[in-house]
C-alpha cells in the first residue's frame, strides 16, 4: 500500500495494481494535461493536472464499492476504471475532444482502443493482475450497472472534479459533500455487474443529490462556461484544425500530445492564433446573444453550419476567415437531473423528486449565449454582420 497526499482527499492510498499504473506513461502523461485547460487563462491558480484528479477518482471510487458491498474482482475492475478514466484525453482535455471525434469517432472515455491496441504494456498490467482489458473500458465507458459510478450521472469523476476545481480556482461554488454521496449509493434490483441493478442514492437523500446539481450549475455560472475561457477554447479549437490542415501531424498523434507540445505547434505552425493563446491576447466578443435571441435552427446547428456562418460573416467584413468564430454551445441541460433517489421505498428521477431542479434548469437557459468572436478592431462591424447572417432577433450588444 503506498500513500499520496492530495490536496484534496488527504491521504489517497494505492494498492499494488494502482502503483503499477501510476508508473506508466499512459498515466504520467496526464501530469501535462490540465483539468482546466483554458479556464486558468481567468483563474491563475487552477493549474491542476488530469494526474491527481485521477487519484482523486480512484480514492472516490474505492470508498464507493466498499459501501455497496460488492465482490473483490468486480471491486478491483471498478478502481481501475477510475484510475483510468482519463487517459484517453487529448491535449487541452474536453476542448479538443470535438476535433477528435470528428476524426476517429471516438469520445475520451472510449479506451479500448488504448488498453487494447495502443498501449500493451497497460493491458498487461491489468492482464498480469487478474483483470479483464475490456471490462474495465466497458465500465470508463459507463456500461454495466456499475458504469454510471464511473461515468453516469451520479459519478465519482464529477464528485472530484467539482470540489477539486472549486478548491483550485478558489471559487465557493462547488461545495459536495463526497463522504455522504459515496456512502449512501446503493445497488438495487440486481447483483454486482448484472445489468438489471440499478445504481441509486438511499432513502433520504434528495438533498444530497440537489446539492450536487446546485454546485454544478453554478460552477458552470462562474467557471466552466466564464466568456474568457471560450473565448480562448474557441480559438484552440480553429487553431488546431489549422494545425491539422497544415501538417502530416495525423489525430492519433495530436491525441497523445501534452498540452505544452500543442501549444508549442500552434505557437510556430499557425502563429496568428497560436501566438495569441500563449499571450493571453485573445479575440474579443462581437456578440453574446441569449437563447430567446437565437432562431432554433441556428441554436441546433452542426459543426459544418457553424464553419459557413463564419466565413459568410467574414467575407461580409472583409477580414480573414479566421478571424471570426462561431461559438455556439449545446442546448442547455442538466445531465444529473437523471440521477436516481430512493423516496418512501421507490427509486424516483431526481427531476421528479425535485422542485428544486425546475429552477435549476431555467438558470442554466438564462445563461446560455450563443457568442461571436473576433479582434477588437473589428468588434462593430462583425457585430452587425453576424446579426444578420445569424438571424438574431434582437440586436445583440458586444462586449468585451
Amino acid at each position: 500500500m503506498k500513500a499520496i497526499k492530495d490536496s484534496v482527499h488527504g491521504h489517497v492510498r494505492l494498492g499494488d495494481l494502482a502503483t503499477e499504473l501510476v508508473d506508466t506513461p499512459a498515466f504520467q502523461r496526464l501530469r501535462h494535461i490540465k483539468q482546466l485547460s483554458t479556464v486558468r487563462l481567468v483563474y491563475p491558480s487552477a493549474n491542476h493536472t488530469r494526474f491527481e484528479h485521477s487519484l482523486g477518482v480512484y480514492h472516490l471510487a474505492g470508498r464507493a464499492v466498499e459501501g455497496l458491498g460488492v465482490d473483490d474482482d468486480t471491486a478491483a475492475h471498478v478502481r481501475a476504471a477510475a484510475m483510468l478514466h482519463d487517459v484517453g484525453h487529448g491535449p487541452y482535455g474536453h476542448q479538443t475532444e470535438g476535433i477528435i471525434r470528428r476524426a476517429t469517432g471516438r469520445d475520451h472515455d472510449d479506451v479500448r482502443w488504448l488498453l487494447t491496441d495502443a498501449d500493451r504494456e497497460v493491458c498487461q498490467i491489468l492482464e498480469r493482475n487478474g483483470l479483464d482489458p475490456e471490462r474495465v473500458a466497458a465500465l470508463i465507458d459507463g456500461e454495466g450497472a456499475l458504469g454510471p459510478l464511473v461515468s453516469g450521472e451520479l459519478d465519482v469523476d464529477r464528485m472530484d472534479y467539482l470540489v477539486r476545481d472549486a478548491h483550485h480556482t478558489g471559487v465557493p461554488y462547488g461545495t459536495v459533500d463526497t463522504g455522504r454521496l459515496v456512502t449512501e449509493l446503493r445497488l438495487i434490483g440486481g447483483d454486482g455487474e448484472r445489468a438489471s441493478a440499478d445504481l441509486v442514492l438511499d432513502e433520504g437523500n434528495v438533498a444530497t443529490a440537489e446539492s450536487l446539481l446546485v454546485a454544478r450549475s453554478l460552477m458552470n455560472a462562474v467557471v466552466y462556461r466564464h466568456h474568457v475561457s471560450r473565448v480562448a477554447g474557441a480559438m484552440l479549437e480553429r487553431a488546431c484544425e489549422r494545425y491539422l490542415d497544415r501538417t502530416e501531424t495525423d489525430v492519433e498523434a495530436f491525441r497523445r500530445m501534452a498540452d505544452h507540445d500543442l501549444l508549442v505547434e500552434l505557437r510556430h505552425r499557425v502563429p496568428a492564433l497560436g501566438e495569441r493563446i500563449e499571450r493571453r491576447d485573445l479575440y474579443k466578443r462581437a456578440v453574446w446573444a441569449e437563447l430567446d435571441e437565437v432562431p432554433a435552427g441556428t441554436v441546433d446547428a452542426g459543426r459544418a453550419e457553424e464553419r459557413a456562418a463564419e466565413r459568410e460573416i467574414a467575407d461580409a467584413v472583409g477580414v480573414d476567415r479566421d478571424a471570426v468564430l462561431v461559438d455556439i454551445p449545446s442546448r442547455p441541460a442538466l445531465k444529473e437531473s437523471g440521477s436516481a433517489v430512493v423516496v418512501d421505498g421507490v427509486p424516483q428521477r431526481l427531476e421528479d423528486a425535485s422542485e428544486l431542479v425546475t429552477g435549476l434548469r431555467a438558470a442554466e437557459r438564462r445563461r446560455w449565449r450563443l457568442g461571436v468572436y473576433c479582434p477588437a478592431e473589428h468588434v462593430g462591424a462583425v457585430a452587425s454582420a453576424a446579426r444578420d447572417v445569424l438571424g438574431l432577433r434582437a440586436a445583440s450588444r458586444p462586449s468585451a
